[in-house]
């Protein structure tokens, strides 16, 4: 976000616009799988596994045998880019993971360009030891755990910090049904999770938290060790006002720790009520 010409007005406008973009390529491509090619098409292995969907994607369109050579050739630049993309991403947040004191700080570190060198290296060595791992889909399904813990940690820190900051400036400020609604899906995903991990495999649940966890030694080793308990001042200067060196009171109180018991309560809610422990 940082990166923008004017972070403050461009931020708001490209996490809707992306939003409702994935809303749309989310539900119309799904549809249209489904309607095209039918449910026994769509349980065929090949389309499971990936390596059918250039025919798939060639019978949709009428298409020949040079057409599905061109649509399985874009289909490997896709995912390249893919690839691309989500390494970029997920390097950038562990570049401002190191900034602000809650992992590695080696990983702050960037080249002369700018880039984040320390965290790309990372990022592609822990995906090169995943993509050593047969089960590349249990891969995904525990990864996918670890999204839906963050997302609701995500959606609840917005009323959080509303409660403890409310006088720090924001470019934009999410409407509070937005928030509500944020909020209680939070705890739907939460429920969601707990329901339908193991339908990946046997164990997914507890290796998502399992893998979730691992962050929390990396975070007391910077915090407690590296940065003797502080955090660093990159990390208040979007949360402090002018002339204000300290943050200010904790108004939440117990609340943020009782949403992570409902958080908590939800999953195993979920998870008890169709996998029976």
């Amino acid at each position: 976000m940082s990166e923008f010409k004017n972070p403050g007005e461009d931020m708001w406008r490209a996490i809707i616009y992306s939003g409702l973009f994935c809303i749309a390529a989310y539900t119309l491509i799904p549809v249209i799988f489904q309607g095209v090619l039918g449910t026994e098409r769509m349980l065929d292995p090949g389309i499971y596994a990936g390596s059918d969907m250039g025919r798939a994607l060639a019978s949709m369109v009428k298409g020949g045998e040079f057409i599905t050579k061109i649509l399985i050739v874009l289909l490997f630049f896709t995912l390249i880019l893919s690839i691309m993309t989500a390494m970029a991403g997920s390097s950038r947040t562990l570049h401002q993971g190191g900034r602000d004191g809650w992992l590695p700080k080696y990983l702050s570190q960037v080249n002369t360009h700018g880039a984040p060198d320390n965290a790309m290296w990372t990022d592609l060595a822990v995906n090169m030891v995943l993509l050593l791992m047969s089960d590349y889909v249990f891969v995904l399904a525990v990864s996918n755990c670890n999204y839906l813990i963050f997302n609701f940690l995500n959606l609840n820190a917005g009323w959080i910090h509303r409660m403890d900051n409310p006088d720090v400036k924001r470019p934009w400020r999410c409407p509070t049904i937005m928030m509500v609604l944020g909020t209680i899906l939070a705890y739907v995903n939460a429920f969601l999770l707990g329901a339908g991990a193991n339908v990946w495999g046997a164990g997914t649940f507890g290796s998502g938290w399992v893998s979730a966890a691992i962050v929390v030694p990396v975070f007391l080793f910077r915090h407690y060790v590296t940065d003797r308990g502080k955090f660093p001042p990159d990390m208040y200067k979007d949360l402090l006002l002018p002339g204000q060196t300290e943050l200010g009171p904790r108004r939440a109180g117990m609340l943020p720790y009782v949403a992570l018991a409902g958080g908590v309560g939800a999953m195993l809610l979920g998870y008890f009520m169709f996998w029976g422990g």
